[in-house]
């Protein structure tokens, strides 16, 4: 292993993978996972990506919201490998069982129809829910490494923002509308929302304003749980038990969505482990490649077409360079790794084991 990314991993217990699509991002969590566990760790590795990449590459059919063991008897780990995929809507809804007072509350939102409707689709929920889990993981199991592949995009530091958003919703302004204040507040207060109700029951019926009455009042009850979950998740994140890797891939967009993602990082004060470079190319140096083919390949049109690929591939080696070169220079004392480019798709165990031992040499 690199001398540089074992000492970046040693001793942490969450690594979080960040970067745009496309880079190779799942298949470097995934091959650090088996890295690790081949070296006697018990690791898991998580996704929030919905393409289902993770299970591909680690050769499974499949993936749910619970870390699933993965047999390593293929690559002779002598740790443990476990992965899972998260279900927002699930997770959402353990969410709520921890947090309930009781099993009223907890069956009157589980049961809510508007609740059902929005666990999946409320704003940041899949980010949120997301720190959820890894939190959750890390507090109750006994994993050595947790590794989290995160969504693809500019998005993917939504999940830094997402308890707040989260926690926003359900301390705003519909909360306070739709939660009805007791006493001379109600006398109060119980006039304006009498008449903005009445006209929402002309138009949706009444059976959705009680349901939302219903919604929000019974998520009232878990605020202070979602607040300190709010606060915890975000201290994990800045944990030095924590560290974050930048996924890229050589050309133009990735290296600049590298180096927004390195930005962000360091705007919210978390912990930058290294930056891995993936697919770069390279080109061998092998003199005059003309005067050389023309003593194996008589047909000149042949010999001007090979020519013409090993300079496109002479030319994106040099882009390579530059790029990384750039992303060096802009990214001082932070390591960066290069990967080679594959021949082949990565979608099993050994293939991942083979990418691992690229990115960290034994």
């Amino acid at each position: 292993m690199s001398a540089h990314l074992e000492t970046i991993l040693a001793g942490r217990s969450i690594c979080i993978c960040v970067g745009s699509g496309g880079v190779g991002k799942t298949t470097t969590s995934a091959a650090i996972a088996v890295a690790m566990a081949q070296r006697g760790l018990k690791v898991a590795v998580l996704t929030i990506d919905p393409a289902r990449r993770l299970a591909d590459s680690l050769g499974l059919a499949e993936l749910g919201n619970v870390p699933s063991p993965v047999e390593l008897e293929e690559i002779e780990g002598e740790g443990e490998l476990w992965a899972m995929m998260l279900d927002p809507k699930a997770t959402f809804d353990e969410v709520i069982q921890r947090y309930s007072p009781d099993e009223e509350s907890r069956q009157r939102i589980l049961g809510n129809r508007i609740y059902q409707q929005i666990s999946g689709a409320l704003a940041g929920s899949q980010e949120y829910m997301a720190m959820e889990k890894l939190y959750e993981l890390d507090e109750d199991e006994d994993f050595d490494l947790l590794i989290l592949d995160t969504p693809p995009s500019r998005n993917a530091l939504d999940f830094l923002d997402a308890p707040r958003r989260v926690t926003q919703f359900v301390e705003g302004r519909a909360m306070r509308l739709f939660v009805r204040p007791t006493g001379f507040g109600a006398r109060i207060a119980g006039r304006g929302f009498s008449v903005v109700s009445s006209v929402l029951r002309r138009v949706t019926g009444g059976d959705l304003i009680a349901d939302l009455s219903e919604f929000f009042s019974a998520m009232a009850v878990l605020l202070g749980g979602f607040r300190e979950r709010a606060e915890r998740v975000e201290a994990l994140l800045r944990d030095e038990r924590t560290t974050f890797l930048v996924v890229t891939g050589p050309a133009g967009e990735p290296v600049k969505e590298a180096g927004y993602l390195r930005g962000k990082l360091a705007e919210g004060d978390l912990p930058l482990g290294a930056v891995i470079v993936n697919r770069v190319h390279a080109a061998a140096d092998a003199g005059d490649q003309r005067l050389l083919l023309a003593d194996v390949i008589g047909d000149p049109d042949l010999r001007d077409r090979i020519l013409a690929a090993y300079e496109g591939r002479r030319l994106l080696a040099a882009r390579d360079r530059e790029n990384v070169a750039t992303l060096r220079s802009g990214s001082p004392g932070v390591p960066v790794f290069e990967v080679p480019e594959l021949s082949e798709e990565i979608h099993d165990l050994p293939g991942l084991a083979e990418f691992a031992r690229l990115l960290m040499p034994a």
